[in-house]
């Protein structure tokens, strides 16, 4: 694959039928180098989301759907009954399941598979394997069509020429297809908003940097890389007019869970009276979480903070590191949260209840 390949072009995850695999966009060569790998094993499926290769709650929440259908066919070829595949397909879901703790998708995308998985018990392993196959493909399609809503409702927040600003990377690297807080840039870009979008460089695995800043660019969205500790002085100079973040994780009471340092940008966003938009699928909305307290927060390899980044180690050896992954914005913080069924504001303990209500009820309909 050319590195100069867009990667607007390519899905960020999807199925390959001919060989089973999951085929993702290796993150950790971006920018420099745009390379897809097969992923066959639950191994390499663990690692790749361990390991960043694949990353973002959508996405991760989508490679969990496909690689538990993979590991379903592998272990029907060997089990005898429904009791012996659903005790091995227990065990490959929990094993997945240990690769990231605090997105959401990734348990969520795993329950759904289960619950199928169960709900076909009285058919042979055959159709059980092909009803699993069709859910993996509808948590993609839905991951889809959510992002594109997001976009949708994200726009009406927003006008032409406003100056944006996103931490880390919820765009469409995150995702299947256009993201969740990119998702309101891309149609903006098809609808000629013109917007500049300043993303945040997020350390210290600099995902905004590498990523975000990479898509945007391929897009041909006018956008500018700063340093997280610059984002006061754009807003005090009124070069800011939104923010637009993702989140792993939407509690009840509408605290979220993001990349670390989205709860720095949501203080400095209040001081200056910038809207802050939380961009979240009701797949990343965790109601029986019921504030952000009770979100693990993951903690990372120090060698992130240290010398990933450097030719030479960048801190004493020795010294200590403190590297959390996400921290939790509180919801005082957050303006709206934008979902795929509409707009929620405070109180969120009401408008999320509201959001997946309406959820259920288009469940319903289908």
């Amino acid at each position: 694959m050319s590195e100069k390949q867009s990667i607007m072009d390519i899905d960020t995850v999807s199925l390959d039928e001919s060989d089973h695999s999951i085929v993702i966009i290796d993150q950790t060569l971006l920018p420099y180098e745009t390379k897809t790998i097969h992923l066959t094993s639950q191994k390499q499926i663990w690692d790749a989301i361990y390991t960043l290769q694949v990353r973002g709650a959508p996405a991760i929440g989508v490679t969990a759907g496909f690689g538990m259908y993979l590991a379903a066919r592998e272990i029907a070829e060997k089990a005898d009954s429904f009791d012996d595949f659903y005790t091995a397909f227990k065990k490959a879901e929990d094993y997945l399941d240990s690769s990231r703790p605090t997105a959401v998708n990734l348990s969520w995308a795993l329950k759904q598979m289960d619950k199928v998985a169960l709900a076909n018990r009285d058919k042979s392993l055959p159709e059980v394997v092909e009803a699993l196959h069709q859910e993996s493909v509808r948590i993609q399609e839905e991951d889809i069509r959510a992002c594109h809503k997001l976009g949708e409702y994200g726009l009406t927040l927003v006008k032409p020429g406003d100056g944006l600003l996103t931490h880390c990377n919820a765009g469409k690297l995150a995702a299947t297809r256009y993201g969740m807080a990119t998702a309101p840039m891309y149609l903006g870009q098809e609808k000629g908003y013109g917007f500049h979008v300043y993303c945040d460089e997020t350390r210290p695995v600099l995902q905004g940097a590498r990523l975000t800043a990479r898509e945007l660019m391929d897009s041909g969205i006018d956008t500018t890389v700063i340093c997280d500790n610059m984002v006061s002085s754009l807003m005090k100079e009124g070069k800011i007019q939104a923010v637009f973040v993702g989140c792993d994780r939407v509690a009840a009471n509408g605290d979220t869970a993001n990349k670390i340092g989205t709860s720095g940008v949501a203080i400095i966003a209040k001081h200056y009276g910038v809207p802050m938009y939380i961009m979240a699928p009701t797949s990343t909305i965790d109601m029986n979480t019921k504030t952000g307290d009770e979100i693990h927060i993951e903690q990372r390899n120090p060698d992130e903070v240290t010398e990933m980044w450097y030719k030479r180690r960048m801190a004493p050896e020795g010294v200590k590191v403190y590297n959390p992954a996400f921290d939790v914005t509180d919801h005082e913080l957050i303006t709206a949260i934008v979902t795929e069924f509409g707009i929620a504001r405070a109180p969120y303990t009401e408008s999320l209840k509201q959001m997946m209500e309406r959820k259920a009820e288009a469940g319903r309909q289908q």
